[in-house]
């Protein structure tokens, strides 16, 4: 029987589900970078902030991956949307973004939080623009350079 996350799925329903997830991607494959992130912010899980993120990043084949934020009831436990997001790239076999956006309700553009921006420094170049927006329309583009100068990356663990 296949398990989910620790929890069986009736084998009835899998088929369902497997279908329902190709088709999603079918249908996103059309929109932009910016209505992917907004259409999956609206699946964020955010019952004790109420500050739903959305983000999409675009994988080196072209390819669209999104995430939305994950809250946990122990706090440092949630998920933020752009691990979400890189985690279904490489879940997907990619493991290089060319491509950033990250969409909040706020009233400024949402910048990635540290942790974030160390994983988008794992697998994207300095130079791979982010757009941060608002539901107002709100954008300002960076690069994960100007996000994480002096990015802990491989080359400290190099031994000398």
């Amino acid at each position: 029987m296949p398990v989910a996350f620790g929890k069986v799925i009736h084998q009835d329903l899998q088929p369902r589900a497997e279908s329902k997830i190709v088709a999603n991607r079918a249908r996103r494959r059309g929109m932009s970078m910016k209505d992917q992130a907004l259409a999956v912010r609206e699946m964020a899980y955010a019952p004790y902030s109420n500050f739903k993120v959305g983000a999409a990043v675009r994988a080196a084949d072209g390819e669209v991956y999104v995430g939305c934020n994950v809250e946990n009831a122990a706090y440092p436990e949630g998920t933020c949307a752009e691990a979400g997001a890189i985690a279904a790239m490489v879940a997907a076999g990619q493991t290089k973004l060319t491509e950033v956006y990250v969409v909040a309700d706020a009233p400024l553009p949402v910048s990635p939080c540290g942790g974030c921006r160390q994983k988008l420094s794992e697998f994207g170049q300095g130079d791979v623009v982010v757009t941060m927006a608002t539901l107002g329309g709100i954008e300002q583009k960076t690069t994960i350079a100007e996000l994480i100068p002096g990015v802990f990356s491989d080359e400290y663990l190099e031994k000398s």
